[in-house]
C-alpha cells in the first residue's frame, strides 16, 4: 500500500487509540488495510456499496452514548419501581461518559474496542482512502496549481 494511503488510515492524535488495548488498535488497523487492499481491484459498484455501509457503520462514540443512555434508563426505571440501590447504574454511567469526555478512555471503551468498534476517524480515514484509491482526486493538484484567484476558484 502507498505511504501516503497508510498515513491516511493512521490518525496523528486520537484519545480513543492512545489510551486504548494496543492489541486490539493494531487489531483494527490490520483489518482495515486487508479491507482497503481487497477493494483495490473491485469494480466500482462493490466500492461504492463499502463506501455506503462505512457511512452507516455506528461508530465507537455513538455506541458508547445509547448504551450510556440506555443502561441509565434501565437504572432509572429498576431504582424507582425496585429499588433505590440500581440509581447506582445512571451515576456510573455518567461517570464513564464523563472520563470518556475528558480522557478519551474509560472501561467500557476498552470492551468495545475489543469487540471491533472502530472511531468515527479510523471510519472516515478507511472512506477517505477507498475514496483517493478510487481516483476521486486525481487532477486536483493541477487545478489547484493552475488557479490565480485562490484554491480551486480557477
Amino acid at each position: 500500500m502507498d505511504a501516503r494511503l497508510e498515513q491516511l488510515l493512521a490518525p496523528r492524535y486520537d484519545r480513543v487509540r492512545r489510551h486504548g488495548p494496543e492489541k486490539a488498535n493494531e487489531e483494527l488497523m490490520r483489518e482495515a488495510r486487508e479491507r482497503i487492499a481487497r477493494y483495490a481491484n473491485r469494480p466500482l459498484d462493490e466500492v461504492e456499496e463499502r463506501l455506503r455501509e462505512l457511512d452507516r457503520e455506528w461508530d465507537l462514540e455513538r455506541s458508547l452514548q445509547v448504551n450510556a443512555a440506555a443502561w441509565s434508563l434501565v437504572g432509572l426505571v429498576l431504582g424507582v419501581t425496585v429499588s433505590r440501590k440500581w440509581l447506582v447504574v445512571p451515576g456510573v454511567m455518567a461517570g464513564f461518559l464523563l472520563q470518556y469526555g475528558l480522557m478519551g478512555w474509560s472501561p467500557p471503551v476498552s470492551v468495545m474496542r475489543r469487540l471491533k468498534s472502530r472511531t468515527r476517524g479510523e471510519i472516515e480515514a478507511e472512506k477517505l482512502t477507498l475514496r483517493v484509491q478510487r481516483g476521486d482526486f486525481r487532477g486536483m493538484d493541477e487545478a489547484h496549481s493552475a488557479s490565480s484567484e485562490g484554491p480551486g476558484w480557477g
